[in-house]
C-alpha cells in the first residue's frame, strides 16, 4: 500500500481535475477508468445528490475496480464527493455528466456549471442520444464552444468505443483534444460528423434488435435462439472486423462490389421484408416474457470478465 502512495507521488505530471456528475451505472464505471490513469486520485471528484454517495460509491465501485485499485481507495479515501454543485465543479479541467437523458435536465445542470466552473474547463455529456447542440441552446457562445458528447458503449471502463458527437458550434481544438484525452488511455475515440439521434452505436445495434424482435414476433426463432445465433456468427466476427470489412473480404478479390453483385438480390429482399415493430404495438408482452423465463437476472460481472478476454483475444495491430 505504502509503495503504491509513493509511486503516483513521484510521478511530477501535471494532474487532471475531473469531475464526473451523476454516479449511476455509466457513471462509476467512468469512474472506475478514470481512476486507473490519473496520476492522483484525489483529482477524481464525484458527484451525485443521494444522500448515501460515499456509502453508495464504497458497495458499488470495486464491481468495476481491481482488486489493488480497491484496497487503495478503500484505505487512502482520496476521492472527493462534494454535497454542493459549485464545490464540485470548482477546481474541475473536465466536467463529465451522465445524469438522466432529459432535456431540460441537461440543459439546467450546464447552466449551473456555466456559473460556477472554471472559464477553460472542458464539457462532456455522456447522453445516449440528446446532442450537444441541443443542450447548449441557452448557454453562453464560449461556453457552447467547449460542449460536446462523448458517448461510451457501456461499460466503459472495459468497452473501447467512445463517440465523440459536437454541435456544430464546439470548437475543433476541443474536438482534438477529446480525441487525444480518451486515446491516451487506450481507447478507441470516434468522431460522430453530424449529430444524429442515437448517434451510430446504438443505432446500427438497435436496427438488429429490431429485427430481432421481428423474428420472434413472427415465430420464426425464440428469444433464446436469436441471442445463440448472434453470439455464434457475427458477434465473434464483428469482434474481429466490423460489417464493411466483413463483406469486403465476403467478396473475395472483387471486394464489396463483388459480394453485392453475388447475392446483392438476397440482401434486397430482407430489407424489403425487414421488421417494422414499433414501441407499444403488443409485441412486448410475449417478447418480454421469453427474456424473464430464459435469463432472469443476468450476472453482469460474468459478463464483463468474458468481454475483457474477447476483446484482449481480438486485439490486432491492424485494427
Amino acid at each position: 500500500m505504502q509503495n503504491w502512495r509513493i509511486s503516483w507521488r513521484r510521478k511530477k505530471r501535471k494532474n487532471t481535475g475531473i469531475t464526473l456528475i451523476g454516479a449511476g451505472t455509466i457513471g462509476l464505471s467512468f469512474a472506475a477508468l478514470h481512476l486507473k490513469h490519473l496520476n492522483d486520485p484525489s483529482q477524481l471528484v464525484i458527484y451525485d445528490t443521494r444522500p448515501d454517495l460515499r456509502e453508495y460509491i464504497s458497495s458499488t465501485l470495486p464491481k468495476y475496480l481491481s482488486s489493488n485499485l480497491h484496497d487503495a481507495i478503500q484505505h487512502i479515501k482520496l476521492f472527493n464527493t462534494p454535497s454542493t454543485l459549485p464545490a464540485a465543479v470548482q477546481n474541475a479541467t473536465i466536467i463529465q455528466e451522465q445524469g438522466p437523458e432529459n432535456l431540460p435536465f441537461k440543459q439546467q445542470i450546464w447552466a449551473s456549471l456555466e456559473a460556477h466552473a472554471p472559464s477553460s474547463a472542458l464539457l462532456r455529456s455522456s447522453t445516449s442520444g440528446i446532442p450537444a447542440s441541443a443542450q447548449a441552446r441557452f448557454l453562453h457562445p464560449s461556453t457552447r464552444k467547449r460542449l460536446l458528447v462523448v458517448h461510451p458503449y457501456n461499460p466503459p471502463h472495459i468497452m473501447p468505443l467512445l463517440e465523440v458527437v459536437p454541435s456544430p458550434e464546439t470548437a475543433s481544438s476541443i474536438i482534438l483534444r477529446t480525441e487525444a484525452f480518451w486515446k491516451a488511455r487506450g481507447r478507441e475515440p470516434v468522431v460522430v460528423h453530424k449529430e444524429m439521434t442515437g448517434f451510430v452505436a446504438n443505432r446500427l445495434a438497435f436496427a438488429l434488435l429490431r429485427e430481432a424482435i421481428h423474428l420472434v414476433k413472427e415465430g420464426v426463432v425464440s428469444v433464446e435462439d436469436v441471442d445463440r445465433i448472434v453470439t455464434s456468427s457475427m458477434g465473434p466476427r464483428w469482434a474481429v472486423w466490423g460489417p464493411f470489412k466483413s463483406y469486403r473480404a465476403g467478396g473475395g478479390s472483387g471486394g464489396l462490389e463483388a459480394f453485392f453483385k453475388n447475392i446483392g438480390g438476397t440482401a434486397q429482399e430482407c430489407w424489403n421484408d425487414a421488421g417494422r415493430e414499433n414501441v407499444g404495438e403488443g409485441w412486448e408482452r410475449e417478447v418480454f416474457r421469453q427474456c424473464e423465463n430464459r435469463f432472469g437476472m443476468v450476472d453482469t460481472v460474468v459478463r464483463d470478465m468474458t468481454t475483457e478476454g474477447v476483446l484482449k483475444a481480438a486485439k490486432r495491430p491492424d485494427r
